[in-house]
């Protein structure tokens, strides 16, 4: 595993580094990383109240990405790292279910998750819904969102015609996920 450990607002002392280093390397042994080629990517933030820790592994397949905001640096590293690991065994069980197994087993050493039984172990798709898109700005996806209470909104861009997303993001404002391909004009 090749760790960066970069510091936003603190100085990444050798305890942080050290105390990184030993939790993310716990899971190693997930990953089928023989030639150090996994790069995982950890930034630490501090704020006036508490430190944010996030981590990324970049895998062939897939990346596993977790963010964790408590008082305590030390004890958010733990517990980012337990996320990273609930992520795995949820993404296993899901794996698991499906015939295809190829796509997260050529990153991940499957066999080496822990399985753990969950309610959602059972979820299943429990309503379908079709949209039909409606060209509108971003200003006006944020108002339809608003105006129905919901933490997202999908919608066709009116300018480039292209499907993106908005958010409500965590720490306030707002997020923006653009699709890169634009529709077909054949299917119009």
């Amino acid at each position: 595993m090749n760790i960066q450990i970069v510091g936003k607002n603190i100085k990444v002392t050798d305890g942080i580094k050290s105390a990184v280093n030993k939790k993310i390397s716990k899971l190693e042994k997930y990953f089928n990383d023989k030639d150090n080629e996994l790069l995982v990517r950890v930034l630490v933030r501090t704020y006036k109240i508490g430190s944010k820790i996030e981590v990324t592994i970049f895998t062939p397949n897939y990346d596993f990405r977790a963010e964790v905001m408590d008082n305590d640096l030390y004890d958010g590293i733990d517990k980012v790292v337990d996320k990273l690991e609930g992520q795995m065994r949820k993404l296993k069980t899901r794996m698991d279910r499906r015939k295809d197994k190829v796509g997260l087993g050529k990153a991940v050493v499957l066999e080496n998750i822990k399985e753990e039984v969950t309610e959602d172990e059972n979820a299943q798709i429990v309503r379908s819904k079709s949209i039909f898109l409606d060209p509108i700005t971003l200003d006006e996806a944020i108002k339809h969102m608003e105006a129905l209470g919901h933490s997202f909104y999908i919608y066709l861009d009116s300018d480039d015609e292209r499907v993106c997303v908005v958010y409500k993001r965590e720490l306030g404002g707002y997020g923006l996920i653009e699709v890169e391909n634009s529709l077909d004009k054949s299917l119009k």
